[in-house]
C-alpha cells in the first residue's frame, strides 16, 4: 500500500508541477496523501510528506518566505547576476516578444500563433507581384549582369525606378508604394533569380535612410527625401560598417565633432566628421549616404553633455570632402558595393536624422530597423534561390538520363532532392508567417536573427545540392548556367547584416534568453531598482516555472500529459513533440543560466545549441501554422512530414549536444533523465519519404506548382529564357516521353534497331524506319530531345575570352 501511495503522491505532484498550480497546490497533495498514510499505517511515508510540505510552505508561500528566503536570495543573485550593458540594453528593448516567448514558456499556447491568419496579398501587391516583378526579372541576362556588364542595365534601372520598386516600404502619401511586409518578402521572393537585383531591390527597403527617415526624420527631411526616394531620384545607401566595425558595429571609430563651420556662406554650428566605411551596398551609385558615427561635443557647444554615441546623418554625395564612388567586388555576383570615406566633412546638425534630439539615437535606432529588416531582405532572398534550385534541380534530374534511367530516379540523387524540396518548404512558411506577424504590429527582434541565420544556412546547403545534382552542368560557367553566379556567391548572404557565426552563437540565444524569457528580464530589473518584492514575486514565478516544465518535460517524454493542440491528425503529434521540446527547451536554457551564470556570455558553443534548439522549435511551428493555413494539396502531406522530421530531429540533436557539453556533470545528468528518458527518438525523415519528396519535385505535381507560385515560372516575352518555364514544359510531356524512351529502348536491345545508333536522335529515326514508331510518336521524340540536349548544353569561349589583357595570352600552338 505504501508504494501505491507513493505512486499517487508522485502523480498528484506532477500534475501540480505541470500545471504551475502553485505552492498551495502541492501542500494539498503532500498533506492529502500523508493523512491517507497514516491511515493506512504508512508512517514512515507520511513523516516525509508533512516535512516536505512544510519545507514546501516556508519556501513556497509568500507570507513565510519574504521574511526569511527571499532577501537572502536577493543578495546572492546580485552578486551572480550578469551585468547588461548599456548597448545591451538597447538591443534586447528593441522590438517586441510575440511566439519566441511562447516558446521560452514551455507551454505555447498555440491560439497566440494562429489568431492571426495570414491573408495574402492585396490585389495591387498581387498584381505588382505578376507583371512588374514578372518584367524587372525577364529584363535579367544573369551572366551579361555579372560578367560582361558587372551591373543591371540601364533600362533595368530605369524600370525599377519609374515602377517605384526602391519605394515599398514609403507610405502612398509620399509617392511610394506602402506594401505590406508580406508583399515586400513576396516580391524579393520572386527576383531572388538574380541576386543583383533582388539586393539592389532589397537594401533601400531594409536597413537605410528611407526606414530611418520614416521612423525617426523630421517632417523636413521626411518631406524632402521620402518622394524623392520613393521614385528613384535619389538612390540610398546606409554606411555602417568599416574595417574595424563589422558584426560589432558599436565599436565604429568614425567621429562627428561638434564645431562651427561655415555652410551656405554662413557660420553654423555642426559636425565635422572623419569616416572610413567599406561594404557599402550601392554606395557606388548612391545620391544620399545614411551614415553611422559617434557623435562628440569637446567644446560644449550644444550643452555640457561630451559624449552623444553613436549617431545617424543623411549626406548628399556631392558633399564636399566625401570620396565616394569605388567599387569592392562582391564573390559571385558583382552588386554594387564600395567603400565611402569622409575627411573633415563639415555638415550642419539638420542632417542628423531627426534633428538634434535624435543625437546619439543612432544605435537604438538601427537596432529597431533591423530587427525588421533582418526578417525580410535576406530570408526572402534565400526561400526565393530555394524555390528555383526547386524548379531547375527538379527538372533537370528528370530529364538528365544516365543508365538508361533519369537520374531523379537514384536514391544517391533522390537525397539531396528531398532536402531541397524540404528545405524550401521551411524557408518559405518561416518567411510568409513571419512577414505577417510584421503586418500584424511585431517587430520580432529574435525571429529576425532566427531566420537570417537559418534560411541563408539553408540558401548555402540548397545551392550545394543543386549544384552536386546538375553535375558538369552548373560548373561550367556561361550564358547557360543559370545556378553557378547564385551559388558562388552564397557566401555573401551568409557574411551580411550579422556574420552567421555571430548571430548563432551570441544573438539568437544571447539576446532571447533575455528578451523572451517570461521571468529574467524582471528579475534583472528588480536587481536594477533594488525591488525586492517585485524580485520575490518574479524569481518564485521562474522558480515555479522551472519546476513546471522539469514536470511537463519528463511526462511528454514518457507519452504522458500530452497537451490538446487545435492540428489535424496528420500534423497533431508534431505539434506536441514541439510543446514538448519546449518544456525540455525552457529547463535546459534555466540550468545554462543558473549554473554558468555570466559566464554563459562566454560560453559560445552551449549559448548556440539551446539557440539550435529555439530556431527549430520557431520554424517548425512556421510550418505547422502553414500547414494549417494553407490548403495542402496532393502530395504536400509528404513533405510536411519531411520537414517537421527533419527540423525535430534537428531539436533533439542539439539537445543531446548540449547536455553532452553542459560542464555541470550532474546537472547534465539529471537534465538528460528528464528531457530524454527513453533516449533519442526523433530519427532523420525516412528513406522512402527522401523517394517521394524527389518524384514530387522532378515531375509535374501540385506540390511543385505550389513551391513555384511566388517566383518567375512562366514562359518570357523578352530575349531571356527562363528555365524554370522550359523545365516545366519538358515535364508536362514527361511521362509519355517516358514510354517511349523504354519502348525504342527495348526495341534496340531485341536488335531490331542498328548497333550504330547510338544517340537518341538517331535511334528515333531508325525507330520510326522499322516501324517502332509512329511517325507522331518520332516526331514527337525528336522535338522534346532536341528540348533535352539545349537544357543539357554548357557553353564555350574563344581561347582568350577570359584573359583581361590579351597581350598576356600564351598561343601553345603556333603554327
Amino acid at each position: 500500500m505504501t508504494f501505491v501511495l507513493l505512486v499517487i503522491a508522485i502523480a498528484g505532484l506532477l500534475m501540480v508541477m505541470t500545471r504551475e498550480a502553485g505552492a498551495k497546490a502541492a501542500i494539498g497533495v503532500m498533506v492529502g496523501v500523508g493523512v491517507a498514510s497514516l491511515l493506512f499505517g504508512s508512517g514512515t511515508l507520511a513523516l516525509v510528506l508533512f516535512i516536505a510540505a512544510a519545507v514546501t510552505a516556508a519556501a513556497g508561500l509568500p507570507g513565510f518566505r519574504q521574511g526569511w528566503l527571499t532577501p537572502r536570495v536577493f543578495t546572492m543573485f546580485k552578486k551572480v547576476a550578469p551585468k547588461v550593458s548599456d548597448t545591451e540594453k538597447v538591443a534586447l528593448e528593441a522590438g517586441t516578444v510575440g511566439w519566441d516567448g511562447e516558446l521560452f514558456t514551455g507551454r505555447p499556447d498555440w491560439h497566440n500563433l494562429l489568431i492571426n491568419r495570414n491573408t495574402g496579398l492585396t490585389d495591387e501587391e498581387q498584381s505588382f507581384l505578376d507583371n512588374q516583378c514578372t518584367q524587372a526579372i525577364a529584363m535579367c541576362n544573369a551572366w551579361d549582369i555579372a560578367v560582361e556588364r558587372a551591373d543591371l542595365p540601364a533600362e533595368l534601372w530605369e524600370f525599377i525606378k519609374t515602377e517605384k520598386f526602391l519605394g515599398m516600404i514609403i507610405p502612398k502619401a509620399y509617392g511610394g508604394l506602402e506594401f505590406s511586409a508580406r508583399a515586400q518578402s513576396a516580391v524579393l521572393q520572386k527576383l531572388a533569380a538574380n541576386e543583383s537585383l533582388m539586393v539592389s531591390v532589397g537594401v533601400p527597403n531594409s536597413l537605410g535612410p528611407g526606414e530611418l527617415l520614416l521612423k525617426y526624420g523630421t517632417e523636413e527631411q521626411k518631406n524632402h527625401y521620402l518622394p524623392r526616394l520613393a521614385d528613384g531620384r535619389e538612390i540610398p545607401c546606409f554606411g555602417l560598417t568599416g574595417p574595424r566595425a563589422g558584426s560589432d558595429a558599436t565599436s565604429l571609430p568614425d567621429t562627428g565633432i561638434v564645431c562651427k563651420g561655415e555652410f551656405d556662406g554662413k557660420e553654423v554650428i555642426g559636425l565635422k566628421l572623419n569616416f572610413d566605411k567599406r561594404w557599402i551596398t550601392l554606395a557606388p551609385i548612391a545620391t544620399v549616404v545614411g551614415l553611422a558615427f559617434r557623435m562628440f561635443d569637446p567644446d560644449g557647444l550644444l550643452g555640457e553633455q561630451k559624449d552623444y554615441g553613436i549617431t545617424c546623418a543623411l549626406i548628399p554625395r556631392d558633399t564636399r570632402g566625401m570620396e565616394i564612388g569605388r567599387r569592392h567586388c562582391p564573390i559571385g555576383s558583382p552588386f554594387l558595393n564600395g567603400p565611402i570615406r569622409g575627411k573633415d566633412v563639415f555638415i550642419p546638425l539638420d542632417y542628423i536624422i531627426g534633428g538634434l534630439d535624435m543625437a546619439g539615437q543612432g544605435w537604438r535606432m538601427l537596432v529597431e530597423c533591423l530587427s525588421v529588416g533582418r526578417c525580410i531582405t535576406l530570408p526572402s532572398g534565400a526561400a526565393g534561390a530555394a524555390a528555383y534550385a526547386v524548379g531547375t534541380a527538379g527538372g533537370f534530374t528528370r530529364i538528365r538520363r544516365q543508365f538508361n534511367t533519369p537520374v531523379a530516379e537514384m536514391e544517391g540523387v533522390q537525397e539531396p532532392l528531398a532536402r531541397i524540396a524540404a528545405s524550401t518548404y521551411i524557408a518559405q512558411a518561416a518567411v510568409n508567417h513571419t512577414a505577417n506577424m510584421i503586418d500584424k504590429g511585431e517587430k520580432p527582434a529574435v525571429p529576425s536573427a532566427i531566420l537570417k541565420y537559418h534560411l541563408t544556412e539553408f540558401q548555402r546547403s540548397v545551392l550545394t545540392d543543386a549544384m552536386d545534382v546538375h553535375g558538369g552542368k552548373t560548373v561550367t560557367l556561361g550564358p547557360r548556367n543559370y545556378l553557378g553566379i547564385g551559388y558562388s556567391g552564397a557566401a555573401v548572404s551568409i557574411t551580411v547584416e550579422g556574420a552567421n557565426i555571430m548571430t548563432r552563437s551570441l544573438m539568437i540565444f544571447g539576446q532571447g534568453a533575455i528578451r523572451c524569457h517570461p521571468y529574467v528580464l524582471q528579475e534583472l530589473a528588480a536587481k536594477d531598482n533594488d525591488d525586492i518584492e517585485a524580485f520575490d514575486e518574479a524569481f518564485f514565478g521562474h522558480a515555479g516555472l522551472i519546476f513546471g516544465n522539469a514536470a511537463r518535460a519528463l511526462t511528454q517524454a514518457l507519452g504522458l500529459g500530452r497537451p490538446e493542440v487545435p492540428f489535424d491528425s496528420e500534423s497533431r503529434k508534431f505539434a506536441q513533440a514541439v510543446a514538448r521540446f519546449s518544456a525540455a527547451f525552457g529547463l535546459c536554457a534555466d540550468a545554462a543560466m543558473t549554473t554558468l551564470g555570466s559566464e554563459l556570455k562566454m560560453r559560445e558553443l552551449i549559448s548556440a545549441r539551446l539557440g539550435d534548439m529555439l530556431s527549430n522549435l520557431y520554424l517548425a511551428s512556421m510550418v505547422l501554422k502553414h500547414w494549417h493555413e494553407t490548403r495542402p494539396v496532393e502530395g504536400e502531406r509528404e513533405l510536411m512530414q519531411y520537414s517537421l522530421c527533419l527540423l525535430l530531429n534537428r531539436t533533439e540533436t542539439a539537445l543531446h549536444e548540449f547536455l553532452q557539453n553542459q560542464p555541470n556533470r550532474p546537472v547534465a545528468l539529471t537534465l538528460r533523465a528528464v528531457t530524454l528518458p527513453l533516449g533519442r527518438r526523433w530519427n532523420k525523415p525516412a528513406d522512402g519519404l527522401a523517394r517521394t519528396l524527389a518524384r514530387t519535385i522532378s515531375t509535374a505535381t501540385p506540390v511543385r506548382d505550389k513551391l513555384l507560385a511566388g517566383i518567375w515560372h512562366t514562359d518570357s516575352d523578352g530575349p531571356v529564357e527562363n528555365p524554370v518555364a522550359r523545365y516545366n514544359a519538358l515535364l508536362k510531356d514527361y511521362d509519355k516521353a517516358e514510354q517511349l524512351y523504354r519502348k525504342v529502348t527495348k526495341a534496340y536491345a531485341r536488335g531490331e534497331l542498328p548497333l550504330t545508333a547510338l544517340h537518341p536522335e538517331e535511334r528515333f529515326e531508325a525507330a520510326l524506319a522499322a516501324g517502332v514508331f509512329s511517325k507522331e510518336e518520332a516526331e514527337f521524340m525528336a522535338e522534346y530531345e532536341a528540348g533535352v540536349l539545349d537544357m543539357l548544353t554548357v557553353d564555350d569561349f574563344p581561347f582568350d575570352e577570359f584573359a583581361r589583357n590579351k597581350d598576356t595570352v600564351i598561343d601553345h600552338n603556333p603554327a
